[in-house]
């Protein structure tokens, strides 16, 4: 659209009134470019894994290769080299995987057995170094380099607190712990931030508070129907990874795809990783099914409707209505809502055999996503005014201290209506 008339006057000066010039401040620069993401050989150099949970011991043993890396390339025997040729059987040694855990004692344990209580059954593969160290696994690899890719698998409640310990800190306080500038990050958490209702990549940059003027970081999500258990197992799974980087998703693909898990990509890191954890409270809705012997026609009917709350609000954030029927969405849900080992659907049946929610908590092993995320999924469903009477019976049994027999009973008394999804 032109900004002048036909005979060349600005029309700001039709109007009466002075043109606008509009000048960059002194010191500022454009929004940098984004360059092609690093590819996934760049990526598998050294991996760092944020978290000795779960998923952080799956992350790790689906990463690692099967044998220690070497520290130089593997050849053939001399017999089958020819002078002055290169080795065409040499097997360049795997990535460096550097798995970190908070716990010092749980990361001592780790270390010695190459087991944990939190996995029964998993062993994990000589070939990853466990620490305790955040500066020395993000800094201090084998050829020199820092991380190139790090994985967060920290319960979201708690990922902030971890990266803005990898935030730069000025020279004047002697630097510190910091995230390397070249390395990408990808999340595998699910679920909400209370108050900030952020979720976990919004997360992760918002800790970092990455220098707006420099190269932009490419930050992704992994998610999808994956019970830790079953990949320990090597069992046939699949994953979604997206990113809001151009290409970063494919990288991300080939670096984690294995011979037993396959890997989609998807563009739609609002809808992903917006499944990922509402399925959790729906999760939890589906174990107090379960705890009261509601039976199937109850639990298939939890599943459809709570379908249907989560692709509501998630359209109405904006999210694509095809997340949510794809693995990331009903894939996830169907996993977690009928898996026996799923966190989220154990502990609602426990509270619909009567166990309060406080005492269940105390006594978890591991933390229960879906508990804090009903609090933050309430709070968007109000801002978006969105209905999600699931939820609110999820967050009345939670927290208000409802009756789950009396949750049952006012989701089926309500008005009426036809069925809708989204």
């Amino acid at each position: 659209m032109s900004t002048s008339r036909s005979d060349g006057a600005p029309l700001a000066l039709r109007f009466g009134c002075d043109p606008v010039h509009f000048v960059m401040p002194r010191g500022s620069s454009p929004t940098p470019r984004r360059a092609a993401p690093p590819d996934a050989q760049t990526l598998r150099k050294r991996i760092v894994i944020m978290g000795i949970g779960q998923m952080g011991l799956v992350c790790a043993g689906i990463l690692a290769p099967p044998s220690p890396p070497a520290a130089t390339l593997v050849s053939a025997p001399a017999s089958r080299r020819k002078a002055g040729k290169p080795d065409a059987a040499a097997i360049p040694a795997g990535p460096e995987i550097i798995l970190w855990g908070h716990d010092i004692d749980e990361v001592g344990e780790l270390t010695q057995t190459r087991q944990s209580s939190r996995l029964q059954g998993f062993t994990l593969p000589d070939s990853v170094r466990v620490t305790h160290d955040l500066k020395k696994a993000m800094s201090e690899g084998g050829d020199g380099h820092g991380a190139s890719l790090v994985v967060s698998a920290i319960p979201v409640q708690f990922t902030r607190d971890v990266w803005k310990r990898l935030r730069p800190a000025p020279a004047s306080r002697g630097g510190g712990t910091s995230l390397p500038d070249a390395a990408a990050v990808v999340s595998v958490a699910k679920g909400i931030e209370n108050n900030t209702l952020l979720r976990p990549t919004q997360v992760i940059a918002d800790a970092l508070g990455d220098d707006p003027d420099g190269p932009p970081r490419p930050i992704g999500t992994l998610s999808g129907p994956t019970i830790a258990s079953e990949l320990a197992r090597g069992l046939p799974a699949t994953m979604i990874a997206a990113s809001d980087w151009p290409g970063y998703a494919h990288e991300l693909q080939r670096v984690f795809s294995t011979s037993y898990l396959r890997v989609y990509t998807n563009e739609d890191v609002l809808g992903v990783e917006l499944a990922g954890a509402m399925k959790n409270v729906i999760a939890i809705a589906a174990g107090i099914l379960d705890g009261l012997q509601a039976g199937y026609n109850a639990k298939s009917a939890l599943l459809a409707r709570g379908l249907a709350e989560i692709t509501r609000l998630g359209t109405a954030m904006g999210a694509s209505t095809d997340t949510f029927f794809g693995l990331a969405g009903v894939g996830d849900l169907a996993t977690t809502c009928f898996s026996p080992e799923g966190r989220n659907r154990s502990c609602g049946e426990a509270l619909g055999r009567g166990v309060k929610p406080d005492d269940y908590l105390k006594s978890a092993k591991s933390v229960v996503e879906g508990v804090a995320t009903t609090k933050s999924v309430m709070d968007l469903a109000r801002k978006y005014r969105v209905e999600m009477p699931i939820t609110e019976q999820v967050h009345a049994v939670l927290f208000e201290g409802l009756d789950p027999i009396d949750a049952i009973a006012r989701l089926m008394s309500r008005e009426l209506t036809s069925e809708k999804v989204g």
